[in-house]
């Protein structure tokens, strides 16, 4: 039997509460908890400021971008000169004798007899193409005078949302004393292209271009960067050449995106010669970026599963790849859509790499399919922010709310996956 040695004095309350030392000790830990707590709540708070300020200056920027100011032209044909192929616009050629007709002469002489001289510079230089629509629509507006909204200028949407020229400002009150301009959606921004003209830009050909790029980005990636995780994980020997290619995955997950699109440009143009500024080129330029990502997540996702369901299937008498895909993948499924949807969400915002294939072309029209010249809504977005004229501020505002929208709706697709196929055990 071992006896302590007690030897010297001891202290009959070796811990004194009421003591004053212990008092200063109390208050040093309460003080620096209070002060922790109020570091962490300004955090906390600093944090949703910015984000405060960030959505209110973008929102209010970006809404006036989704509506137009149209001005109300008084258009009599005759006065303006104008003719056309009467003949042709009943025939299989109607399309043909729209497009010689000269809209952009009727517009200038209407507005010129209804404005004055200064009339011309209150129109968009797409009005012209509001007009031949309403001919081309029906024929029938060239037997008498037409009263039509027309887009209006720049200069003039301007001053009717925020602030403009003074020359701007005072046309805007002539005309508002007139009842002849109106503010309305402006639906050429959901349906349009790419233009020089900030009142004539859209935003559906960058956004097709998106979709068929993501389309092909998930196509090869989501796959391939599973399929890669479910042999790591569950099939893969232990041993270095594994540990190399981890580590290999883990490092490709953290290389920047712009060297993904110097790997696209050498190996897509360059050596498979693809066609440059296509969405098949950015798809695939994409999913070698997003591949990592999705791996990592899926093996994190299947490592998660219990060990006692592979037990309890094997011994059953279940295959190993029975195990796999009837047990082991559908348990995993959430965290591998949520991985997923994730990865594709950043492959949506990026831009470097589409900048280093080309996809920064001006694409007038929306991309018919994978290998047409397409751009992309981050891209569109570079490319609005900058231009000088002050039309674009709202266009590239708008282009990013409705960016920010297509983002938070994957976010919410993968939450209800997440929710859906997630099992309790």
């Amino acid at each position: 039997m071992i006896k302590a040695d007690i030897s010297g004095p001891v202290d009959p309350t070796p811990t004194n509460w009421a003591g004053e030392a212990m008092q200063r000790r109390i208050r040093k830990r309460y003080g620096a908890e209070r002060r922790f707590k109020l570091l962490g709540l300004s955090a906390v708070l600093l944090s949703v400021g910015f984000l405060a300020f960030l959505l209110i200056s973008m929102l209010g920027n970006g809404l006036r971008g989704f509506t137009a100011a149209e001005v109300k032209l008084d258009v009599n044909w005759q006065q303006t000169g104008f003719t056309i192929d009467r003949a042709a616009l009943a025939g299989p050629d109607a399309e043909a004798a729209l497009r010689a007709a000269d809209f952009e002469g009727a517009v200038r002489q209407a507005a010129i007899l209804q404005y004055g001289e200064d009339g011309p510079d209150l129109f968009s230089g797409v009005a012209r193409l509001r007009l031949r629509d309403a001919v081309g629509d029906d024929p029938s507006v060239l037997d008498r005078p037409l009263t039509i909204w027309l887009p209006a200028s720049s200069a003039l949407d301007q001053a009717v949302k925020t602030d403009g020229s003074e020359k701007a400002e005072r046309a805007y009150e002539t005309l508002r004393s007139q009842d002849a301009i109106r503010t309305g959606i402006n639906w050429t921004f959901l349906t349009g292209s790419d233009a020089t003209d900030p009142t004539a830009v859209g935003i559906w050909g960058a956004f097709k271009g998106s979709l068929l790029t993501m389309m092909v980005t998930l196509l090869l990636a989501f796959p391939i960067g599973v399929l890669s995780a479910v042999y790591l994980e569950e099939y893969a020997p232990r041993n270095r050449w594994t540990d190399m290619i981890e580590v290999s995955i883990n490092n490709l997950a953290a290389v920047p995106s712009i060297i993904f699109g110097l790997l696209g440009l050498a190996i897509f143009l360059n050596f498979m010669h693809l066609p440059r500024s296509a969405p098949i080129v950015g798809g695939l330029t994409l999913a070698l970026m997003t591949m990592p990502v999705i791996v990592i997540a899926s093996r994190n996702a299947i490592k998660a599963v219990p060990p006692s369901i592979r037990d309890a299937a094997l011994g059953v008498g279940a295959s190993r790849i029975q195990v796999v895909f009837h047990h082991v993948l559908p348990l995993a499924l959430p965290g591998i859509l949520t991985g997923t949807i994730i990865g594709m969400a950043r492959a949506l915002g990026e831009t470097a790499p589409l900048l280093m294939i080309g996809m920064r072309a001006f694409v007038a029209s929306p991309p018919e399919g994978l290998t047409a010249p397409a751009s992309a809504l981050p891209v569109q977005i570079f490319l609005w922010s900058d231009e000088v004229e002050r039309g674009f501020v709202e266009k590239t505002s708008a282009a990013i709310i409705v960016l920010l929208v297509f983002l938070l709706a994957m976010n919410a697709v993968a939450i209800y996956l997440r929710n859906k196929f997630e099992k309790r055990w």
